[in-house]
């Protein structure tokens, strides 16, 4: 209840742009450092939200504190707000990193050594200070509310529900299967989203407002849950499917009609194919 009341909290205050910084390039860079520095599961999903977080509100000071009166004013206001936030991108990134392994009860968080090390290797210039400055940055931007709940926590708790109330499922397999699909949902997100929107609307170009109205589907925790636990039942066990769908839809209230449409897309995603 706590989670989707949150979930429900953060999709009806929606930043206008939100997933802006969730790019393949953007995830695939959290996802490998975190594998580099041995940082558990949940540690870099929570950097992902952190720094999509943070970025939208950074730009959002910037461009407010900048901008100027007249149209020449504005573009040359909103170049320097892209000069900053390119030049801070990588290090705003580590940080996002470093406190998400802090958050982790379950390993070692990131030192500053280490992250200088890191940064230093990529040729940048960056001191101890720079980090711990750039650390506080992110805090105070966030308003120190960094222990953001992410979609692995709705999968896992989801999993103990179905177990509890008797679904019979390969608990192990199926645990690391749904995470597997979670690091290739991120990976992947703008395509299975826009197959998930032409498939909603039964139309192969969106219009604007149906790409605008769509954003609270993907920024949706409990459905991304909700699909891929209902895929990795599809995979592992597809005589189970049906009746973990009907519990999925119980448990959350999404109906089974989205939850399929979800699976499919990720499926098709995954086969790379238009077959249902």
């Amino acid at each position: 209840v706590h989670l989707a009341t949150e979930n429900e909290q953060y999709l009806s205050a929606l930043p206008e742009h939100a997933g802006s910084f969730k790019d393949t390039r953007v995830v695939e860079f959290i996802f490998l450092l975190s594998e580099q520095w041995h940082l558990d599961q949940s540690t870099r999903y929570q950097a992902v939200e952190l720094l999509e977080r943070f970025m939208l509100k950074q730009v959002e000071q910037l461009w407010e504190s900048s901008r100027g009166g007249s149209a020449q004013a504005q573009g040359s206001s909103w170049r320097s707000v892209k000069d900053q936030v390119v030049n801070t991108f990588v290090l705003r990134l580590v940080s996002c990193v470093q406190l998400a392994s802090k958050l982790s009860l379950h390993y070692c968080r990131v030192t500053s050594d280490r992250a200088l090390k890191f940064l230093q290797s990529l040729k940048y210039s960056y001191s101890k200070q720079d980090l711990l400055e750039s650390e506080l940055t992110v805090l105070n931007t966030l308003h120190f509310h960094i222990n953001v709940s992410t979609p692995l926590a709705y999968l896992e708790l989801l999993l103990e529900v179905l177990g509890h109330n008797g679904c019979l499922l390969p608990a192990k397999p199926l645990h690391q299967l749904c995470v597997q699909l979670l690091d290739f949902c991120y990976l992947t997100r703008e395509t299975i989203y826009d197959t998930l929107l032409k498939i909603t609307i039964e139309n192969s170009t969106p219009s604007k407002l149906q790409v605008a109205k769509f954003l609270t589907v993907k920024e949706d925790f409990m459905l991304l849950a909700v699909g891929i636990i209902s895929t990795g039942v599809f995979i592992l066990s597809p005589g189970r499917w049906e009746q973990v769908v009907e519990h999925l839809n119980c448990i959350t209230g999404i109906t089974p009609q989205s939850i399929l449409e979800f699976s499919y897309a990720v499926l098709r995603r995954i086969l790379g194919s238009t077959t249902p």
